[in-house]
């Protein structure tokens, strides 16, 4: 069973909680989907002002909209349109201080400001993204980017 948890230490500590969390939840779950949709869960319950945290995976040359957390959104997205669809074809993580002024941007939601996709990397194909949005300019951090990596590489462990 699952608890709720407060989160102890710095962010770092915070982050490596989390990832032991998600490793501890997957050993054992071979179900690609059931594994992204508890890590959504996962993520939405460790972060605060966000708005929206989900995936979108790789369907021939698009992304299409997998296990989230938020409102309805977006289904598909093409390679290289967006965040997200820059991630993928830049094959690294990217944060969006200001989505307003990102070039390309898709609203999904219009409350989002702030924007961190980190893709998921599977045999050195992208596999996915993981997409997480924020009400707020300036949320993510470099310290949120290496704990979402390294959270994404104990994920794609189990997938």
């Amino acid at each position: 069973m699952f608890a709720k948890t407060a989160y102890a230490g710095d962010r770092q500590q915070q982050y490596e909680m989390l990832s032991k969390q998600l490793d501890a939840l997957l050993t054992g779950e071979p179900n690609v989907m059931a594994n992204l949709s508890n890590a959504s869960a996962l993520l939405n319950q460790f972060f605060d002002r966000i708005n929206w945290v989900g995936f979108y995976m790789m369907e021939g040359n698009e992304l299409v909209l997998g296990p989230f957390q938020g409102l309805p959104a977006c289904i598909r997205i093409p390679v290289g349109r967006g965040v997200c669809g820059s991630t993928v074809t830049k094959k690294e993580t990217i944060i969006v201080p200001d989505v307003h002024a990102f070039p390309g941007h898709i609203a999904c939601d219009a409350a989002s400001q702030s924007e961190i996709v980190v893709p998921l990397i599977k045999n050195g194909e992208v596999f996915g993204v993981l997409d997480i949005d924020s009400p707020e300019k300036n949320r993510f951090q470099k310290e949120d980017q290496q704990g979402l990596e390294h959270f994404v590489s104990i994920l794609m462990k189990h997938i």
